[in-house]
C-alpha cells in the first residue's frame, strides 16, 4: 500500500506511468494550448504546471535525425513513430508546423529555451529547402529531410502550418518579421497555384497533387477566409484590401456549401467541376461532424467588417446545429447533410465545445471580449496573449546563449 497521499500517487501515475501513444500535434493544440489559455485567463498556477509536465513528455518526439518530430510518441518510453499511411514514413506539415505558438509561450513562462529552440529549428530547416512552385508539400521525411509526395493543401494535412506562420508574427507583437515574410511568400504561391474562381463565380482553394490542381475544397479549408482577413493588415504592396476581399469571397463560398444542402450544414468536402459547385459528390464526403472552420471565418470577417450578414449566416448554422445535431446526451455529427432524415454518427467531437460553440459565442459578443489586439487564438481556439514588444528578440537571445534567464520576462 502506498504511503503517499492519494493526490501524490495520482500525480506520480499521471506523470510517470501512462504507457500510451499520443499524437504530438493533438496533445499540443488541445491540451497544452488549453492549459496555457486557462492559466492566462485565470492566473492559477496549476494550469501552467500541467502544461509544462505534458510538454516535457512530448520533447522526445523531436529526437530524429532532422529534428522534425514524429507524429506519435509514447508518454512513458519516449519512443516515437509516424503514421503508417503518411507517404513513406513522413511527418505531416500541419502537425510539425503547428507547435510554434504553444512552445514559444512555454519558453516564455518557464525560462527553458528548449521549446523555442525546437520550433525555430523546424522553421530554419524549412527555409533552406527547395519548394516546388513555392508550395510546401504536406509530407516531410524526418529521417532524410526530404519531401514526400508532392501534395499541397490549405485544408487537411497543411492548414494550420500557414495559420501559425501568421499568428507567430501577431503573437510577437508583429516583431517576428521572418514569420510574416514566410507567410506572405507562402500565400502568394497559394494564390498563384491553388486559388481559382468557378464558372459560377465562387472563389475556392483547390489542392495541388503532383502537378495537377484538384478542384475540390474541404470544410477544413474554410478556415482560410478568416486567416486572409486576419493577415490583411500588414500585407506587402498595400494589398490589405485585396486579402480582406479574398477572405470575404472564401466566406461566401463556404456559406454556399452550407446553403446548398438540405440541412443547411456543410459537407466535409465539396467540388467545383462537372457542372457541380460547392456540392459534395461522394457519399463519404457528405457528412458534418460539428466542425468549426466556417463559423470561425464568419467570426473573423465580422470582427474586421461588421457586415451583419456574417451574424446572419452564423445564426443559420446555429439553428441548423440545434435542429439536426442535438441529441439527448449532447450533440452528434450527421452522416449526410443532403438527406432530410439524417443518421447520427453518435460522436460529439471535442472541437465542438472548444471551437464551434466558442466562435458562435464570440460572433454575437462585443469586440471587447478577447480583442484581437491582445489575444491570438491557437488552432483549437484557445486564446494566448500577445507577447509584449521586445520579447521575441529576448527569446532569440536566450535560444542562442542557452541560458535560462528567460524567466525574467514574465
Amino acid at each position: 500500500r502506498s504511503q503517499k497521499s492519494p493526490k501524490e500517487a495520482a500525480k506520480r501515475w499521471l506523470c510517470c506511468n501512462i504507457n500510451a501513444e499520443v499524437s504530438v500535434f493533438e496533445v499540443n493544440i488541445r491540451f497544452i494550448g488549453g492549459l496555457l489559455a486557462a492559466y492566462y485567463l485565470s492566473g492559477q498556477e496549476v494550469f501552467k504546471v500541467k502544461a509544462v509536465q505534458l510538454a516535457e513528455k512530448l520533447l522526445p518526439a523531436f529526437n530524429t535525425p532532422t529534428g522534425i518530430p514524429w507524429a506519435m510518441v509514447n508518454l512513458k518510453s519516449g519512443v516515437g513513430h509516424n503514421w503508417g499511411w503518411a507517404s513513406a514514413g513522413s511527418s505531416i506539415l500541419a502537425e510539425f508546423g503547428t507547435l510554434h505558438m504553444e512552445f514559444v509561450h512555454l519558453t516564455y513562462l518557464t525560462g527553458n529555451p528548449a521549446y523555442y529552440q525546437k520550433v525555430m529549428h523546424i522553421r530554419k530547416l524549412l527555409a533552406k529547402m527547395d519548394r516546388p512552385n513555392g508550395l510546401y508539400p504536406n509530407y516531410l521525411n524526418p529521417r532524410t529531410g526530404r519531401w514526400g509526395q508532392h501534395h499541397t493543401s490549405v485544408g487537411g494535412l497543411g492548414d494550420s502550418f500557414y495559420e501559425y506562420l501568421l499568428k507567430a508574427w501577431l503573437m510577437s507583437d508583429k516583431t517576428d518579421t521572418e514569420a510574416r515574410k514566410t507567410y506572405d511568400d507562402a500565400i502568394e504561391a497559394i494564390e498563384r497555384h491553388l486559388i481559382r474562381k468557378s464558372n459560377g463565380g465562387l472563389t475556392f482553394i483547390g489542392e495541388w497533387k503532383n502537378g495537377h490542381l484538384e478542384r475540390k475544397m474541404g470544410h477544413l479549408t474554410c478556415f482560410a477566409g478568416g486567416m486572409f482577413a486576419l493577415g490583411a493588415d500588414g500585407s506587402p504592396d498595400d494589398k490589405a484590401g485585396h486579402y480582406l476581399q479574398l477572405g470575404a469571397e472564401i466566406a461566401h463560398t463556404c456559406h454556399e456549401s452550407y446553403d446548398r444542402t438540405v440541412l443547411k450544414l456543410g459537407p466535409e468536402a465539396f467540388k467545383f467541376d462537372s457542372g457541380l459547385e460547392a456540392v459534395a459528390v461522394r457519399q463519404n464526403e457528405k457528412y458534418y461532424i460539428l466542425r468549426p472552420e466556417v463559423i470561425e471565418t464568419y467570426w473573423y470577417m465580422w470582427r474586421f467588417t461588421h457586415d451583419p450578414k456574417y451574424r446572419q449566416w452564423g445564426w443559420e448554422a446555429a439553428q441548423a446545429i440545434d435542429k439536426y445535431c442535438r441529441v439527448s446526451g449532447g450533440f452528434s455529427g450527421v452522416k449526410d447533410v443532403y438527406s432530410s432524415n439524417p443518421t447520427y454518427d453518435d460522436v460529439q467531437q471535442s472541437f465542438f465545445l472548444a471551437e464551434t460553440l466558442k466562435y458562435l459565442y464570440l460572433l454575437f459578443s462585443s469586440d471587447e471580449l478577447l480583442p484581437l489586439e491582445n489575444w491570438v487564438f491557437n488552432t483549437e481556439a484557445h486564446p494566448l496573449p500577445v507577447l509584449s514588444c521586445g520579447v521575441h528578440s529576448l527569446l532569440n537571445h536566450c535560444s542562442r546563449t542557452k541560458r535560462l534567464s528567460c524567466q525574467t520576462f514574465h
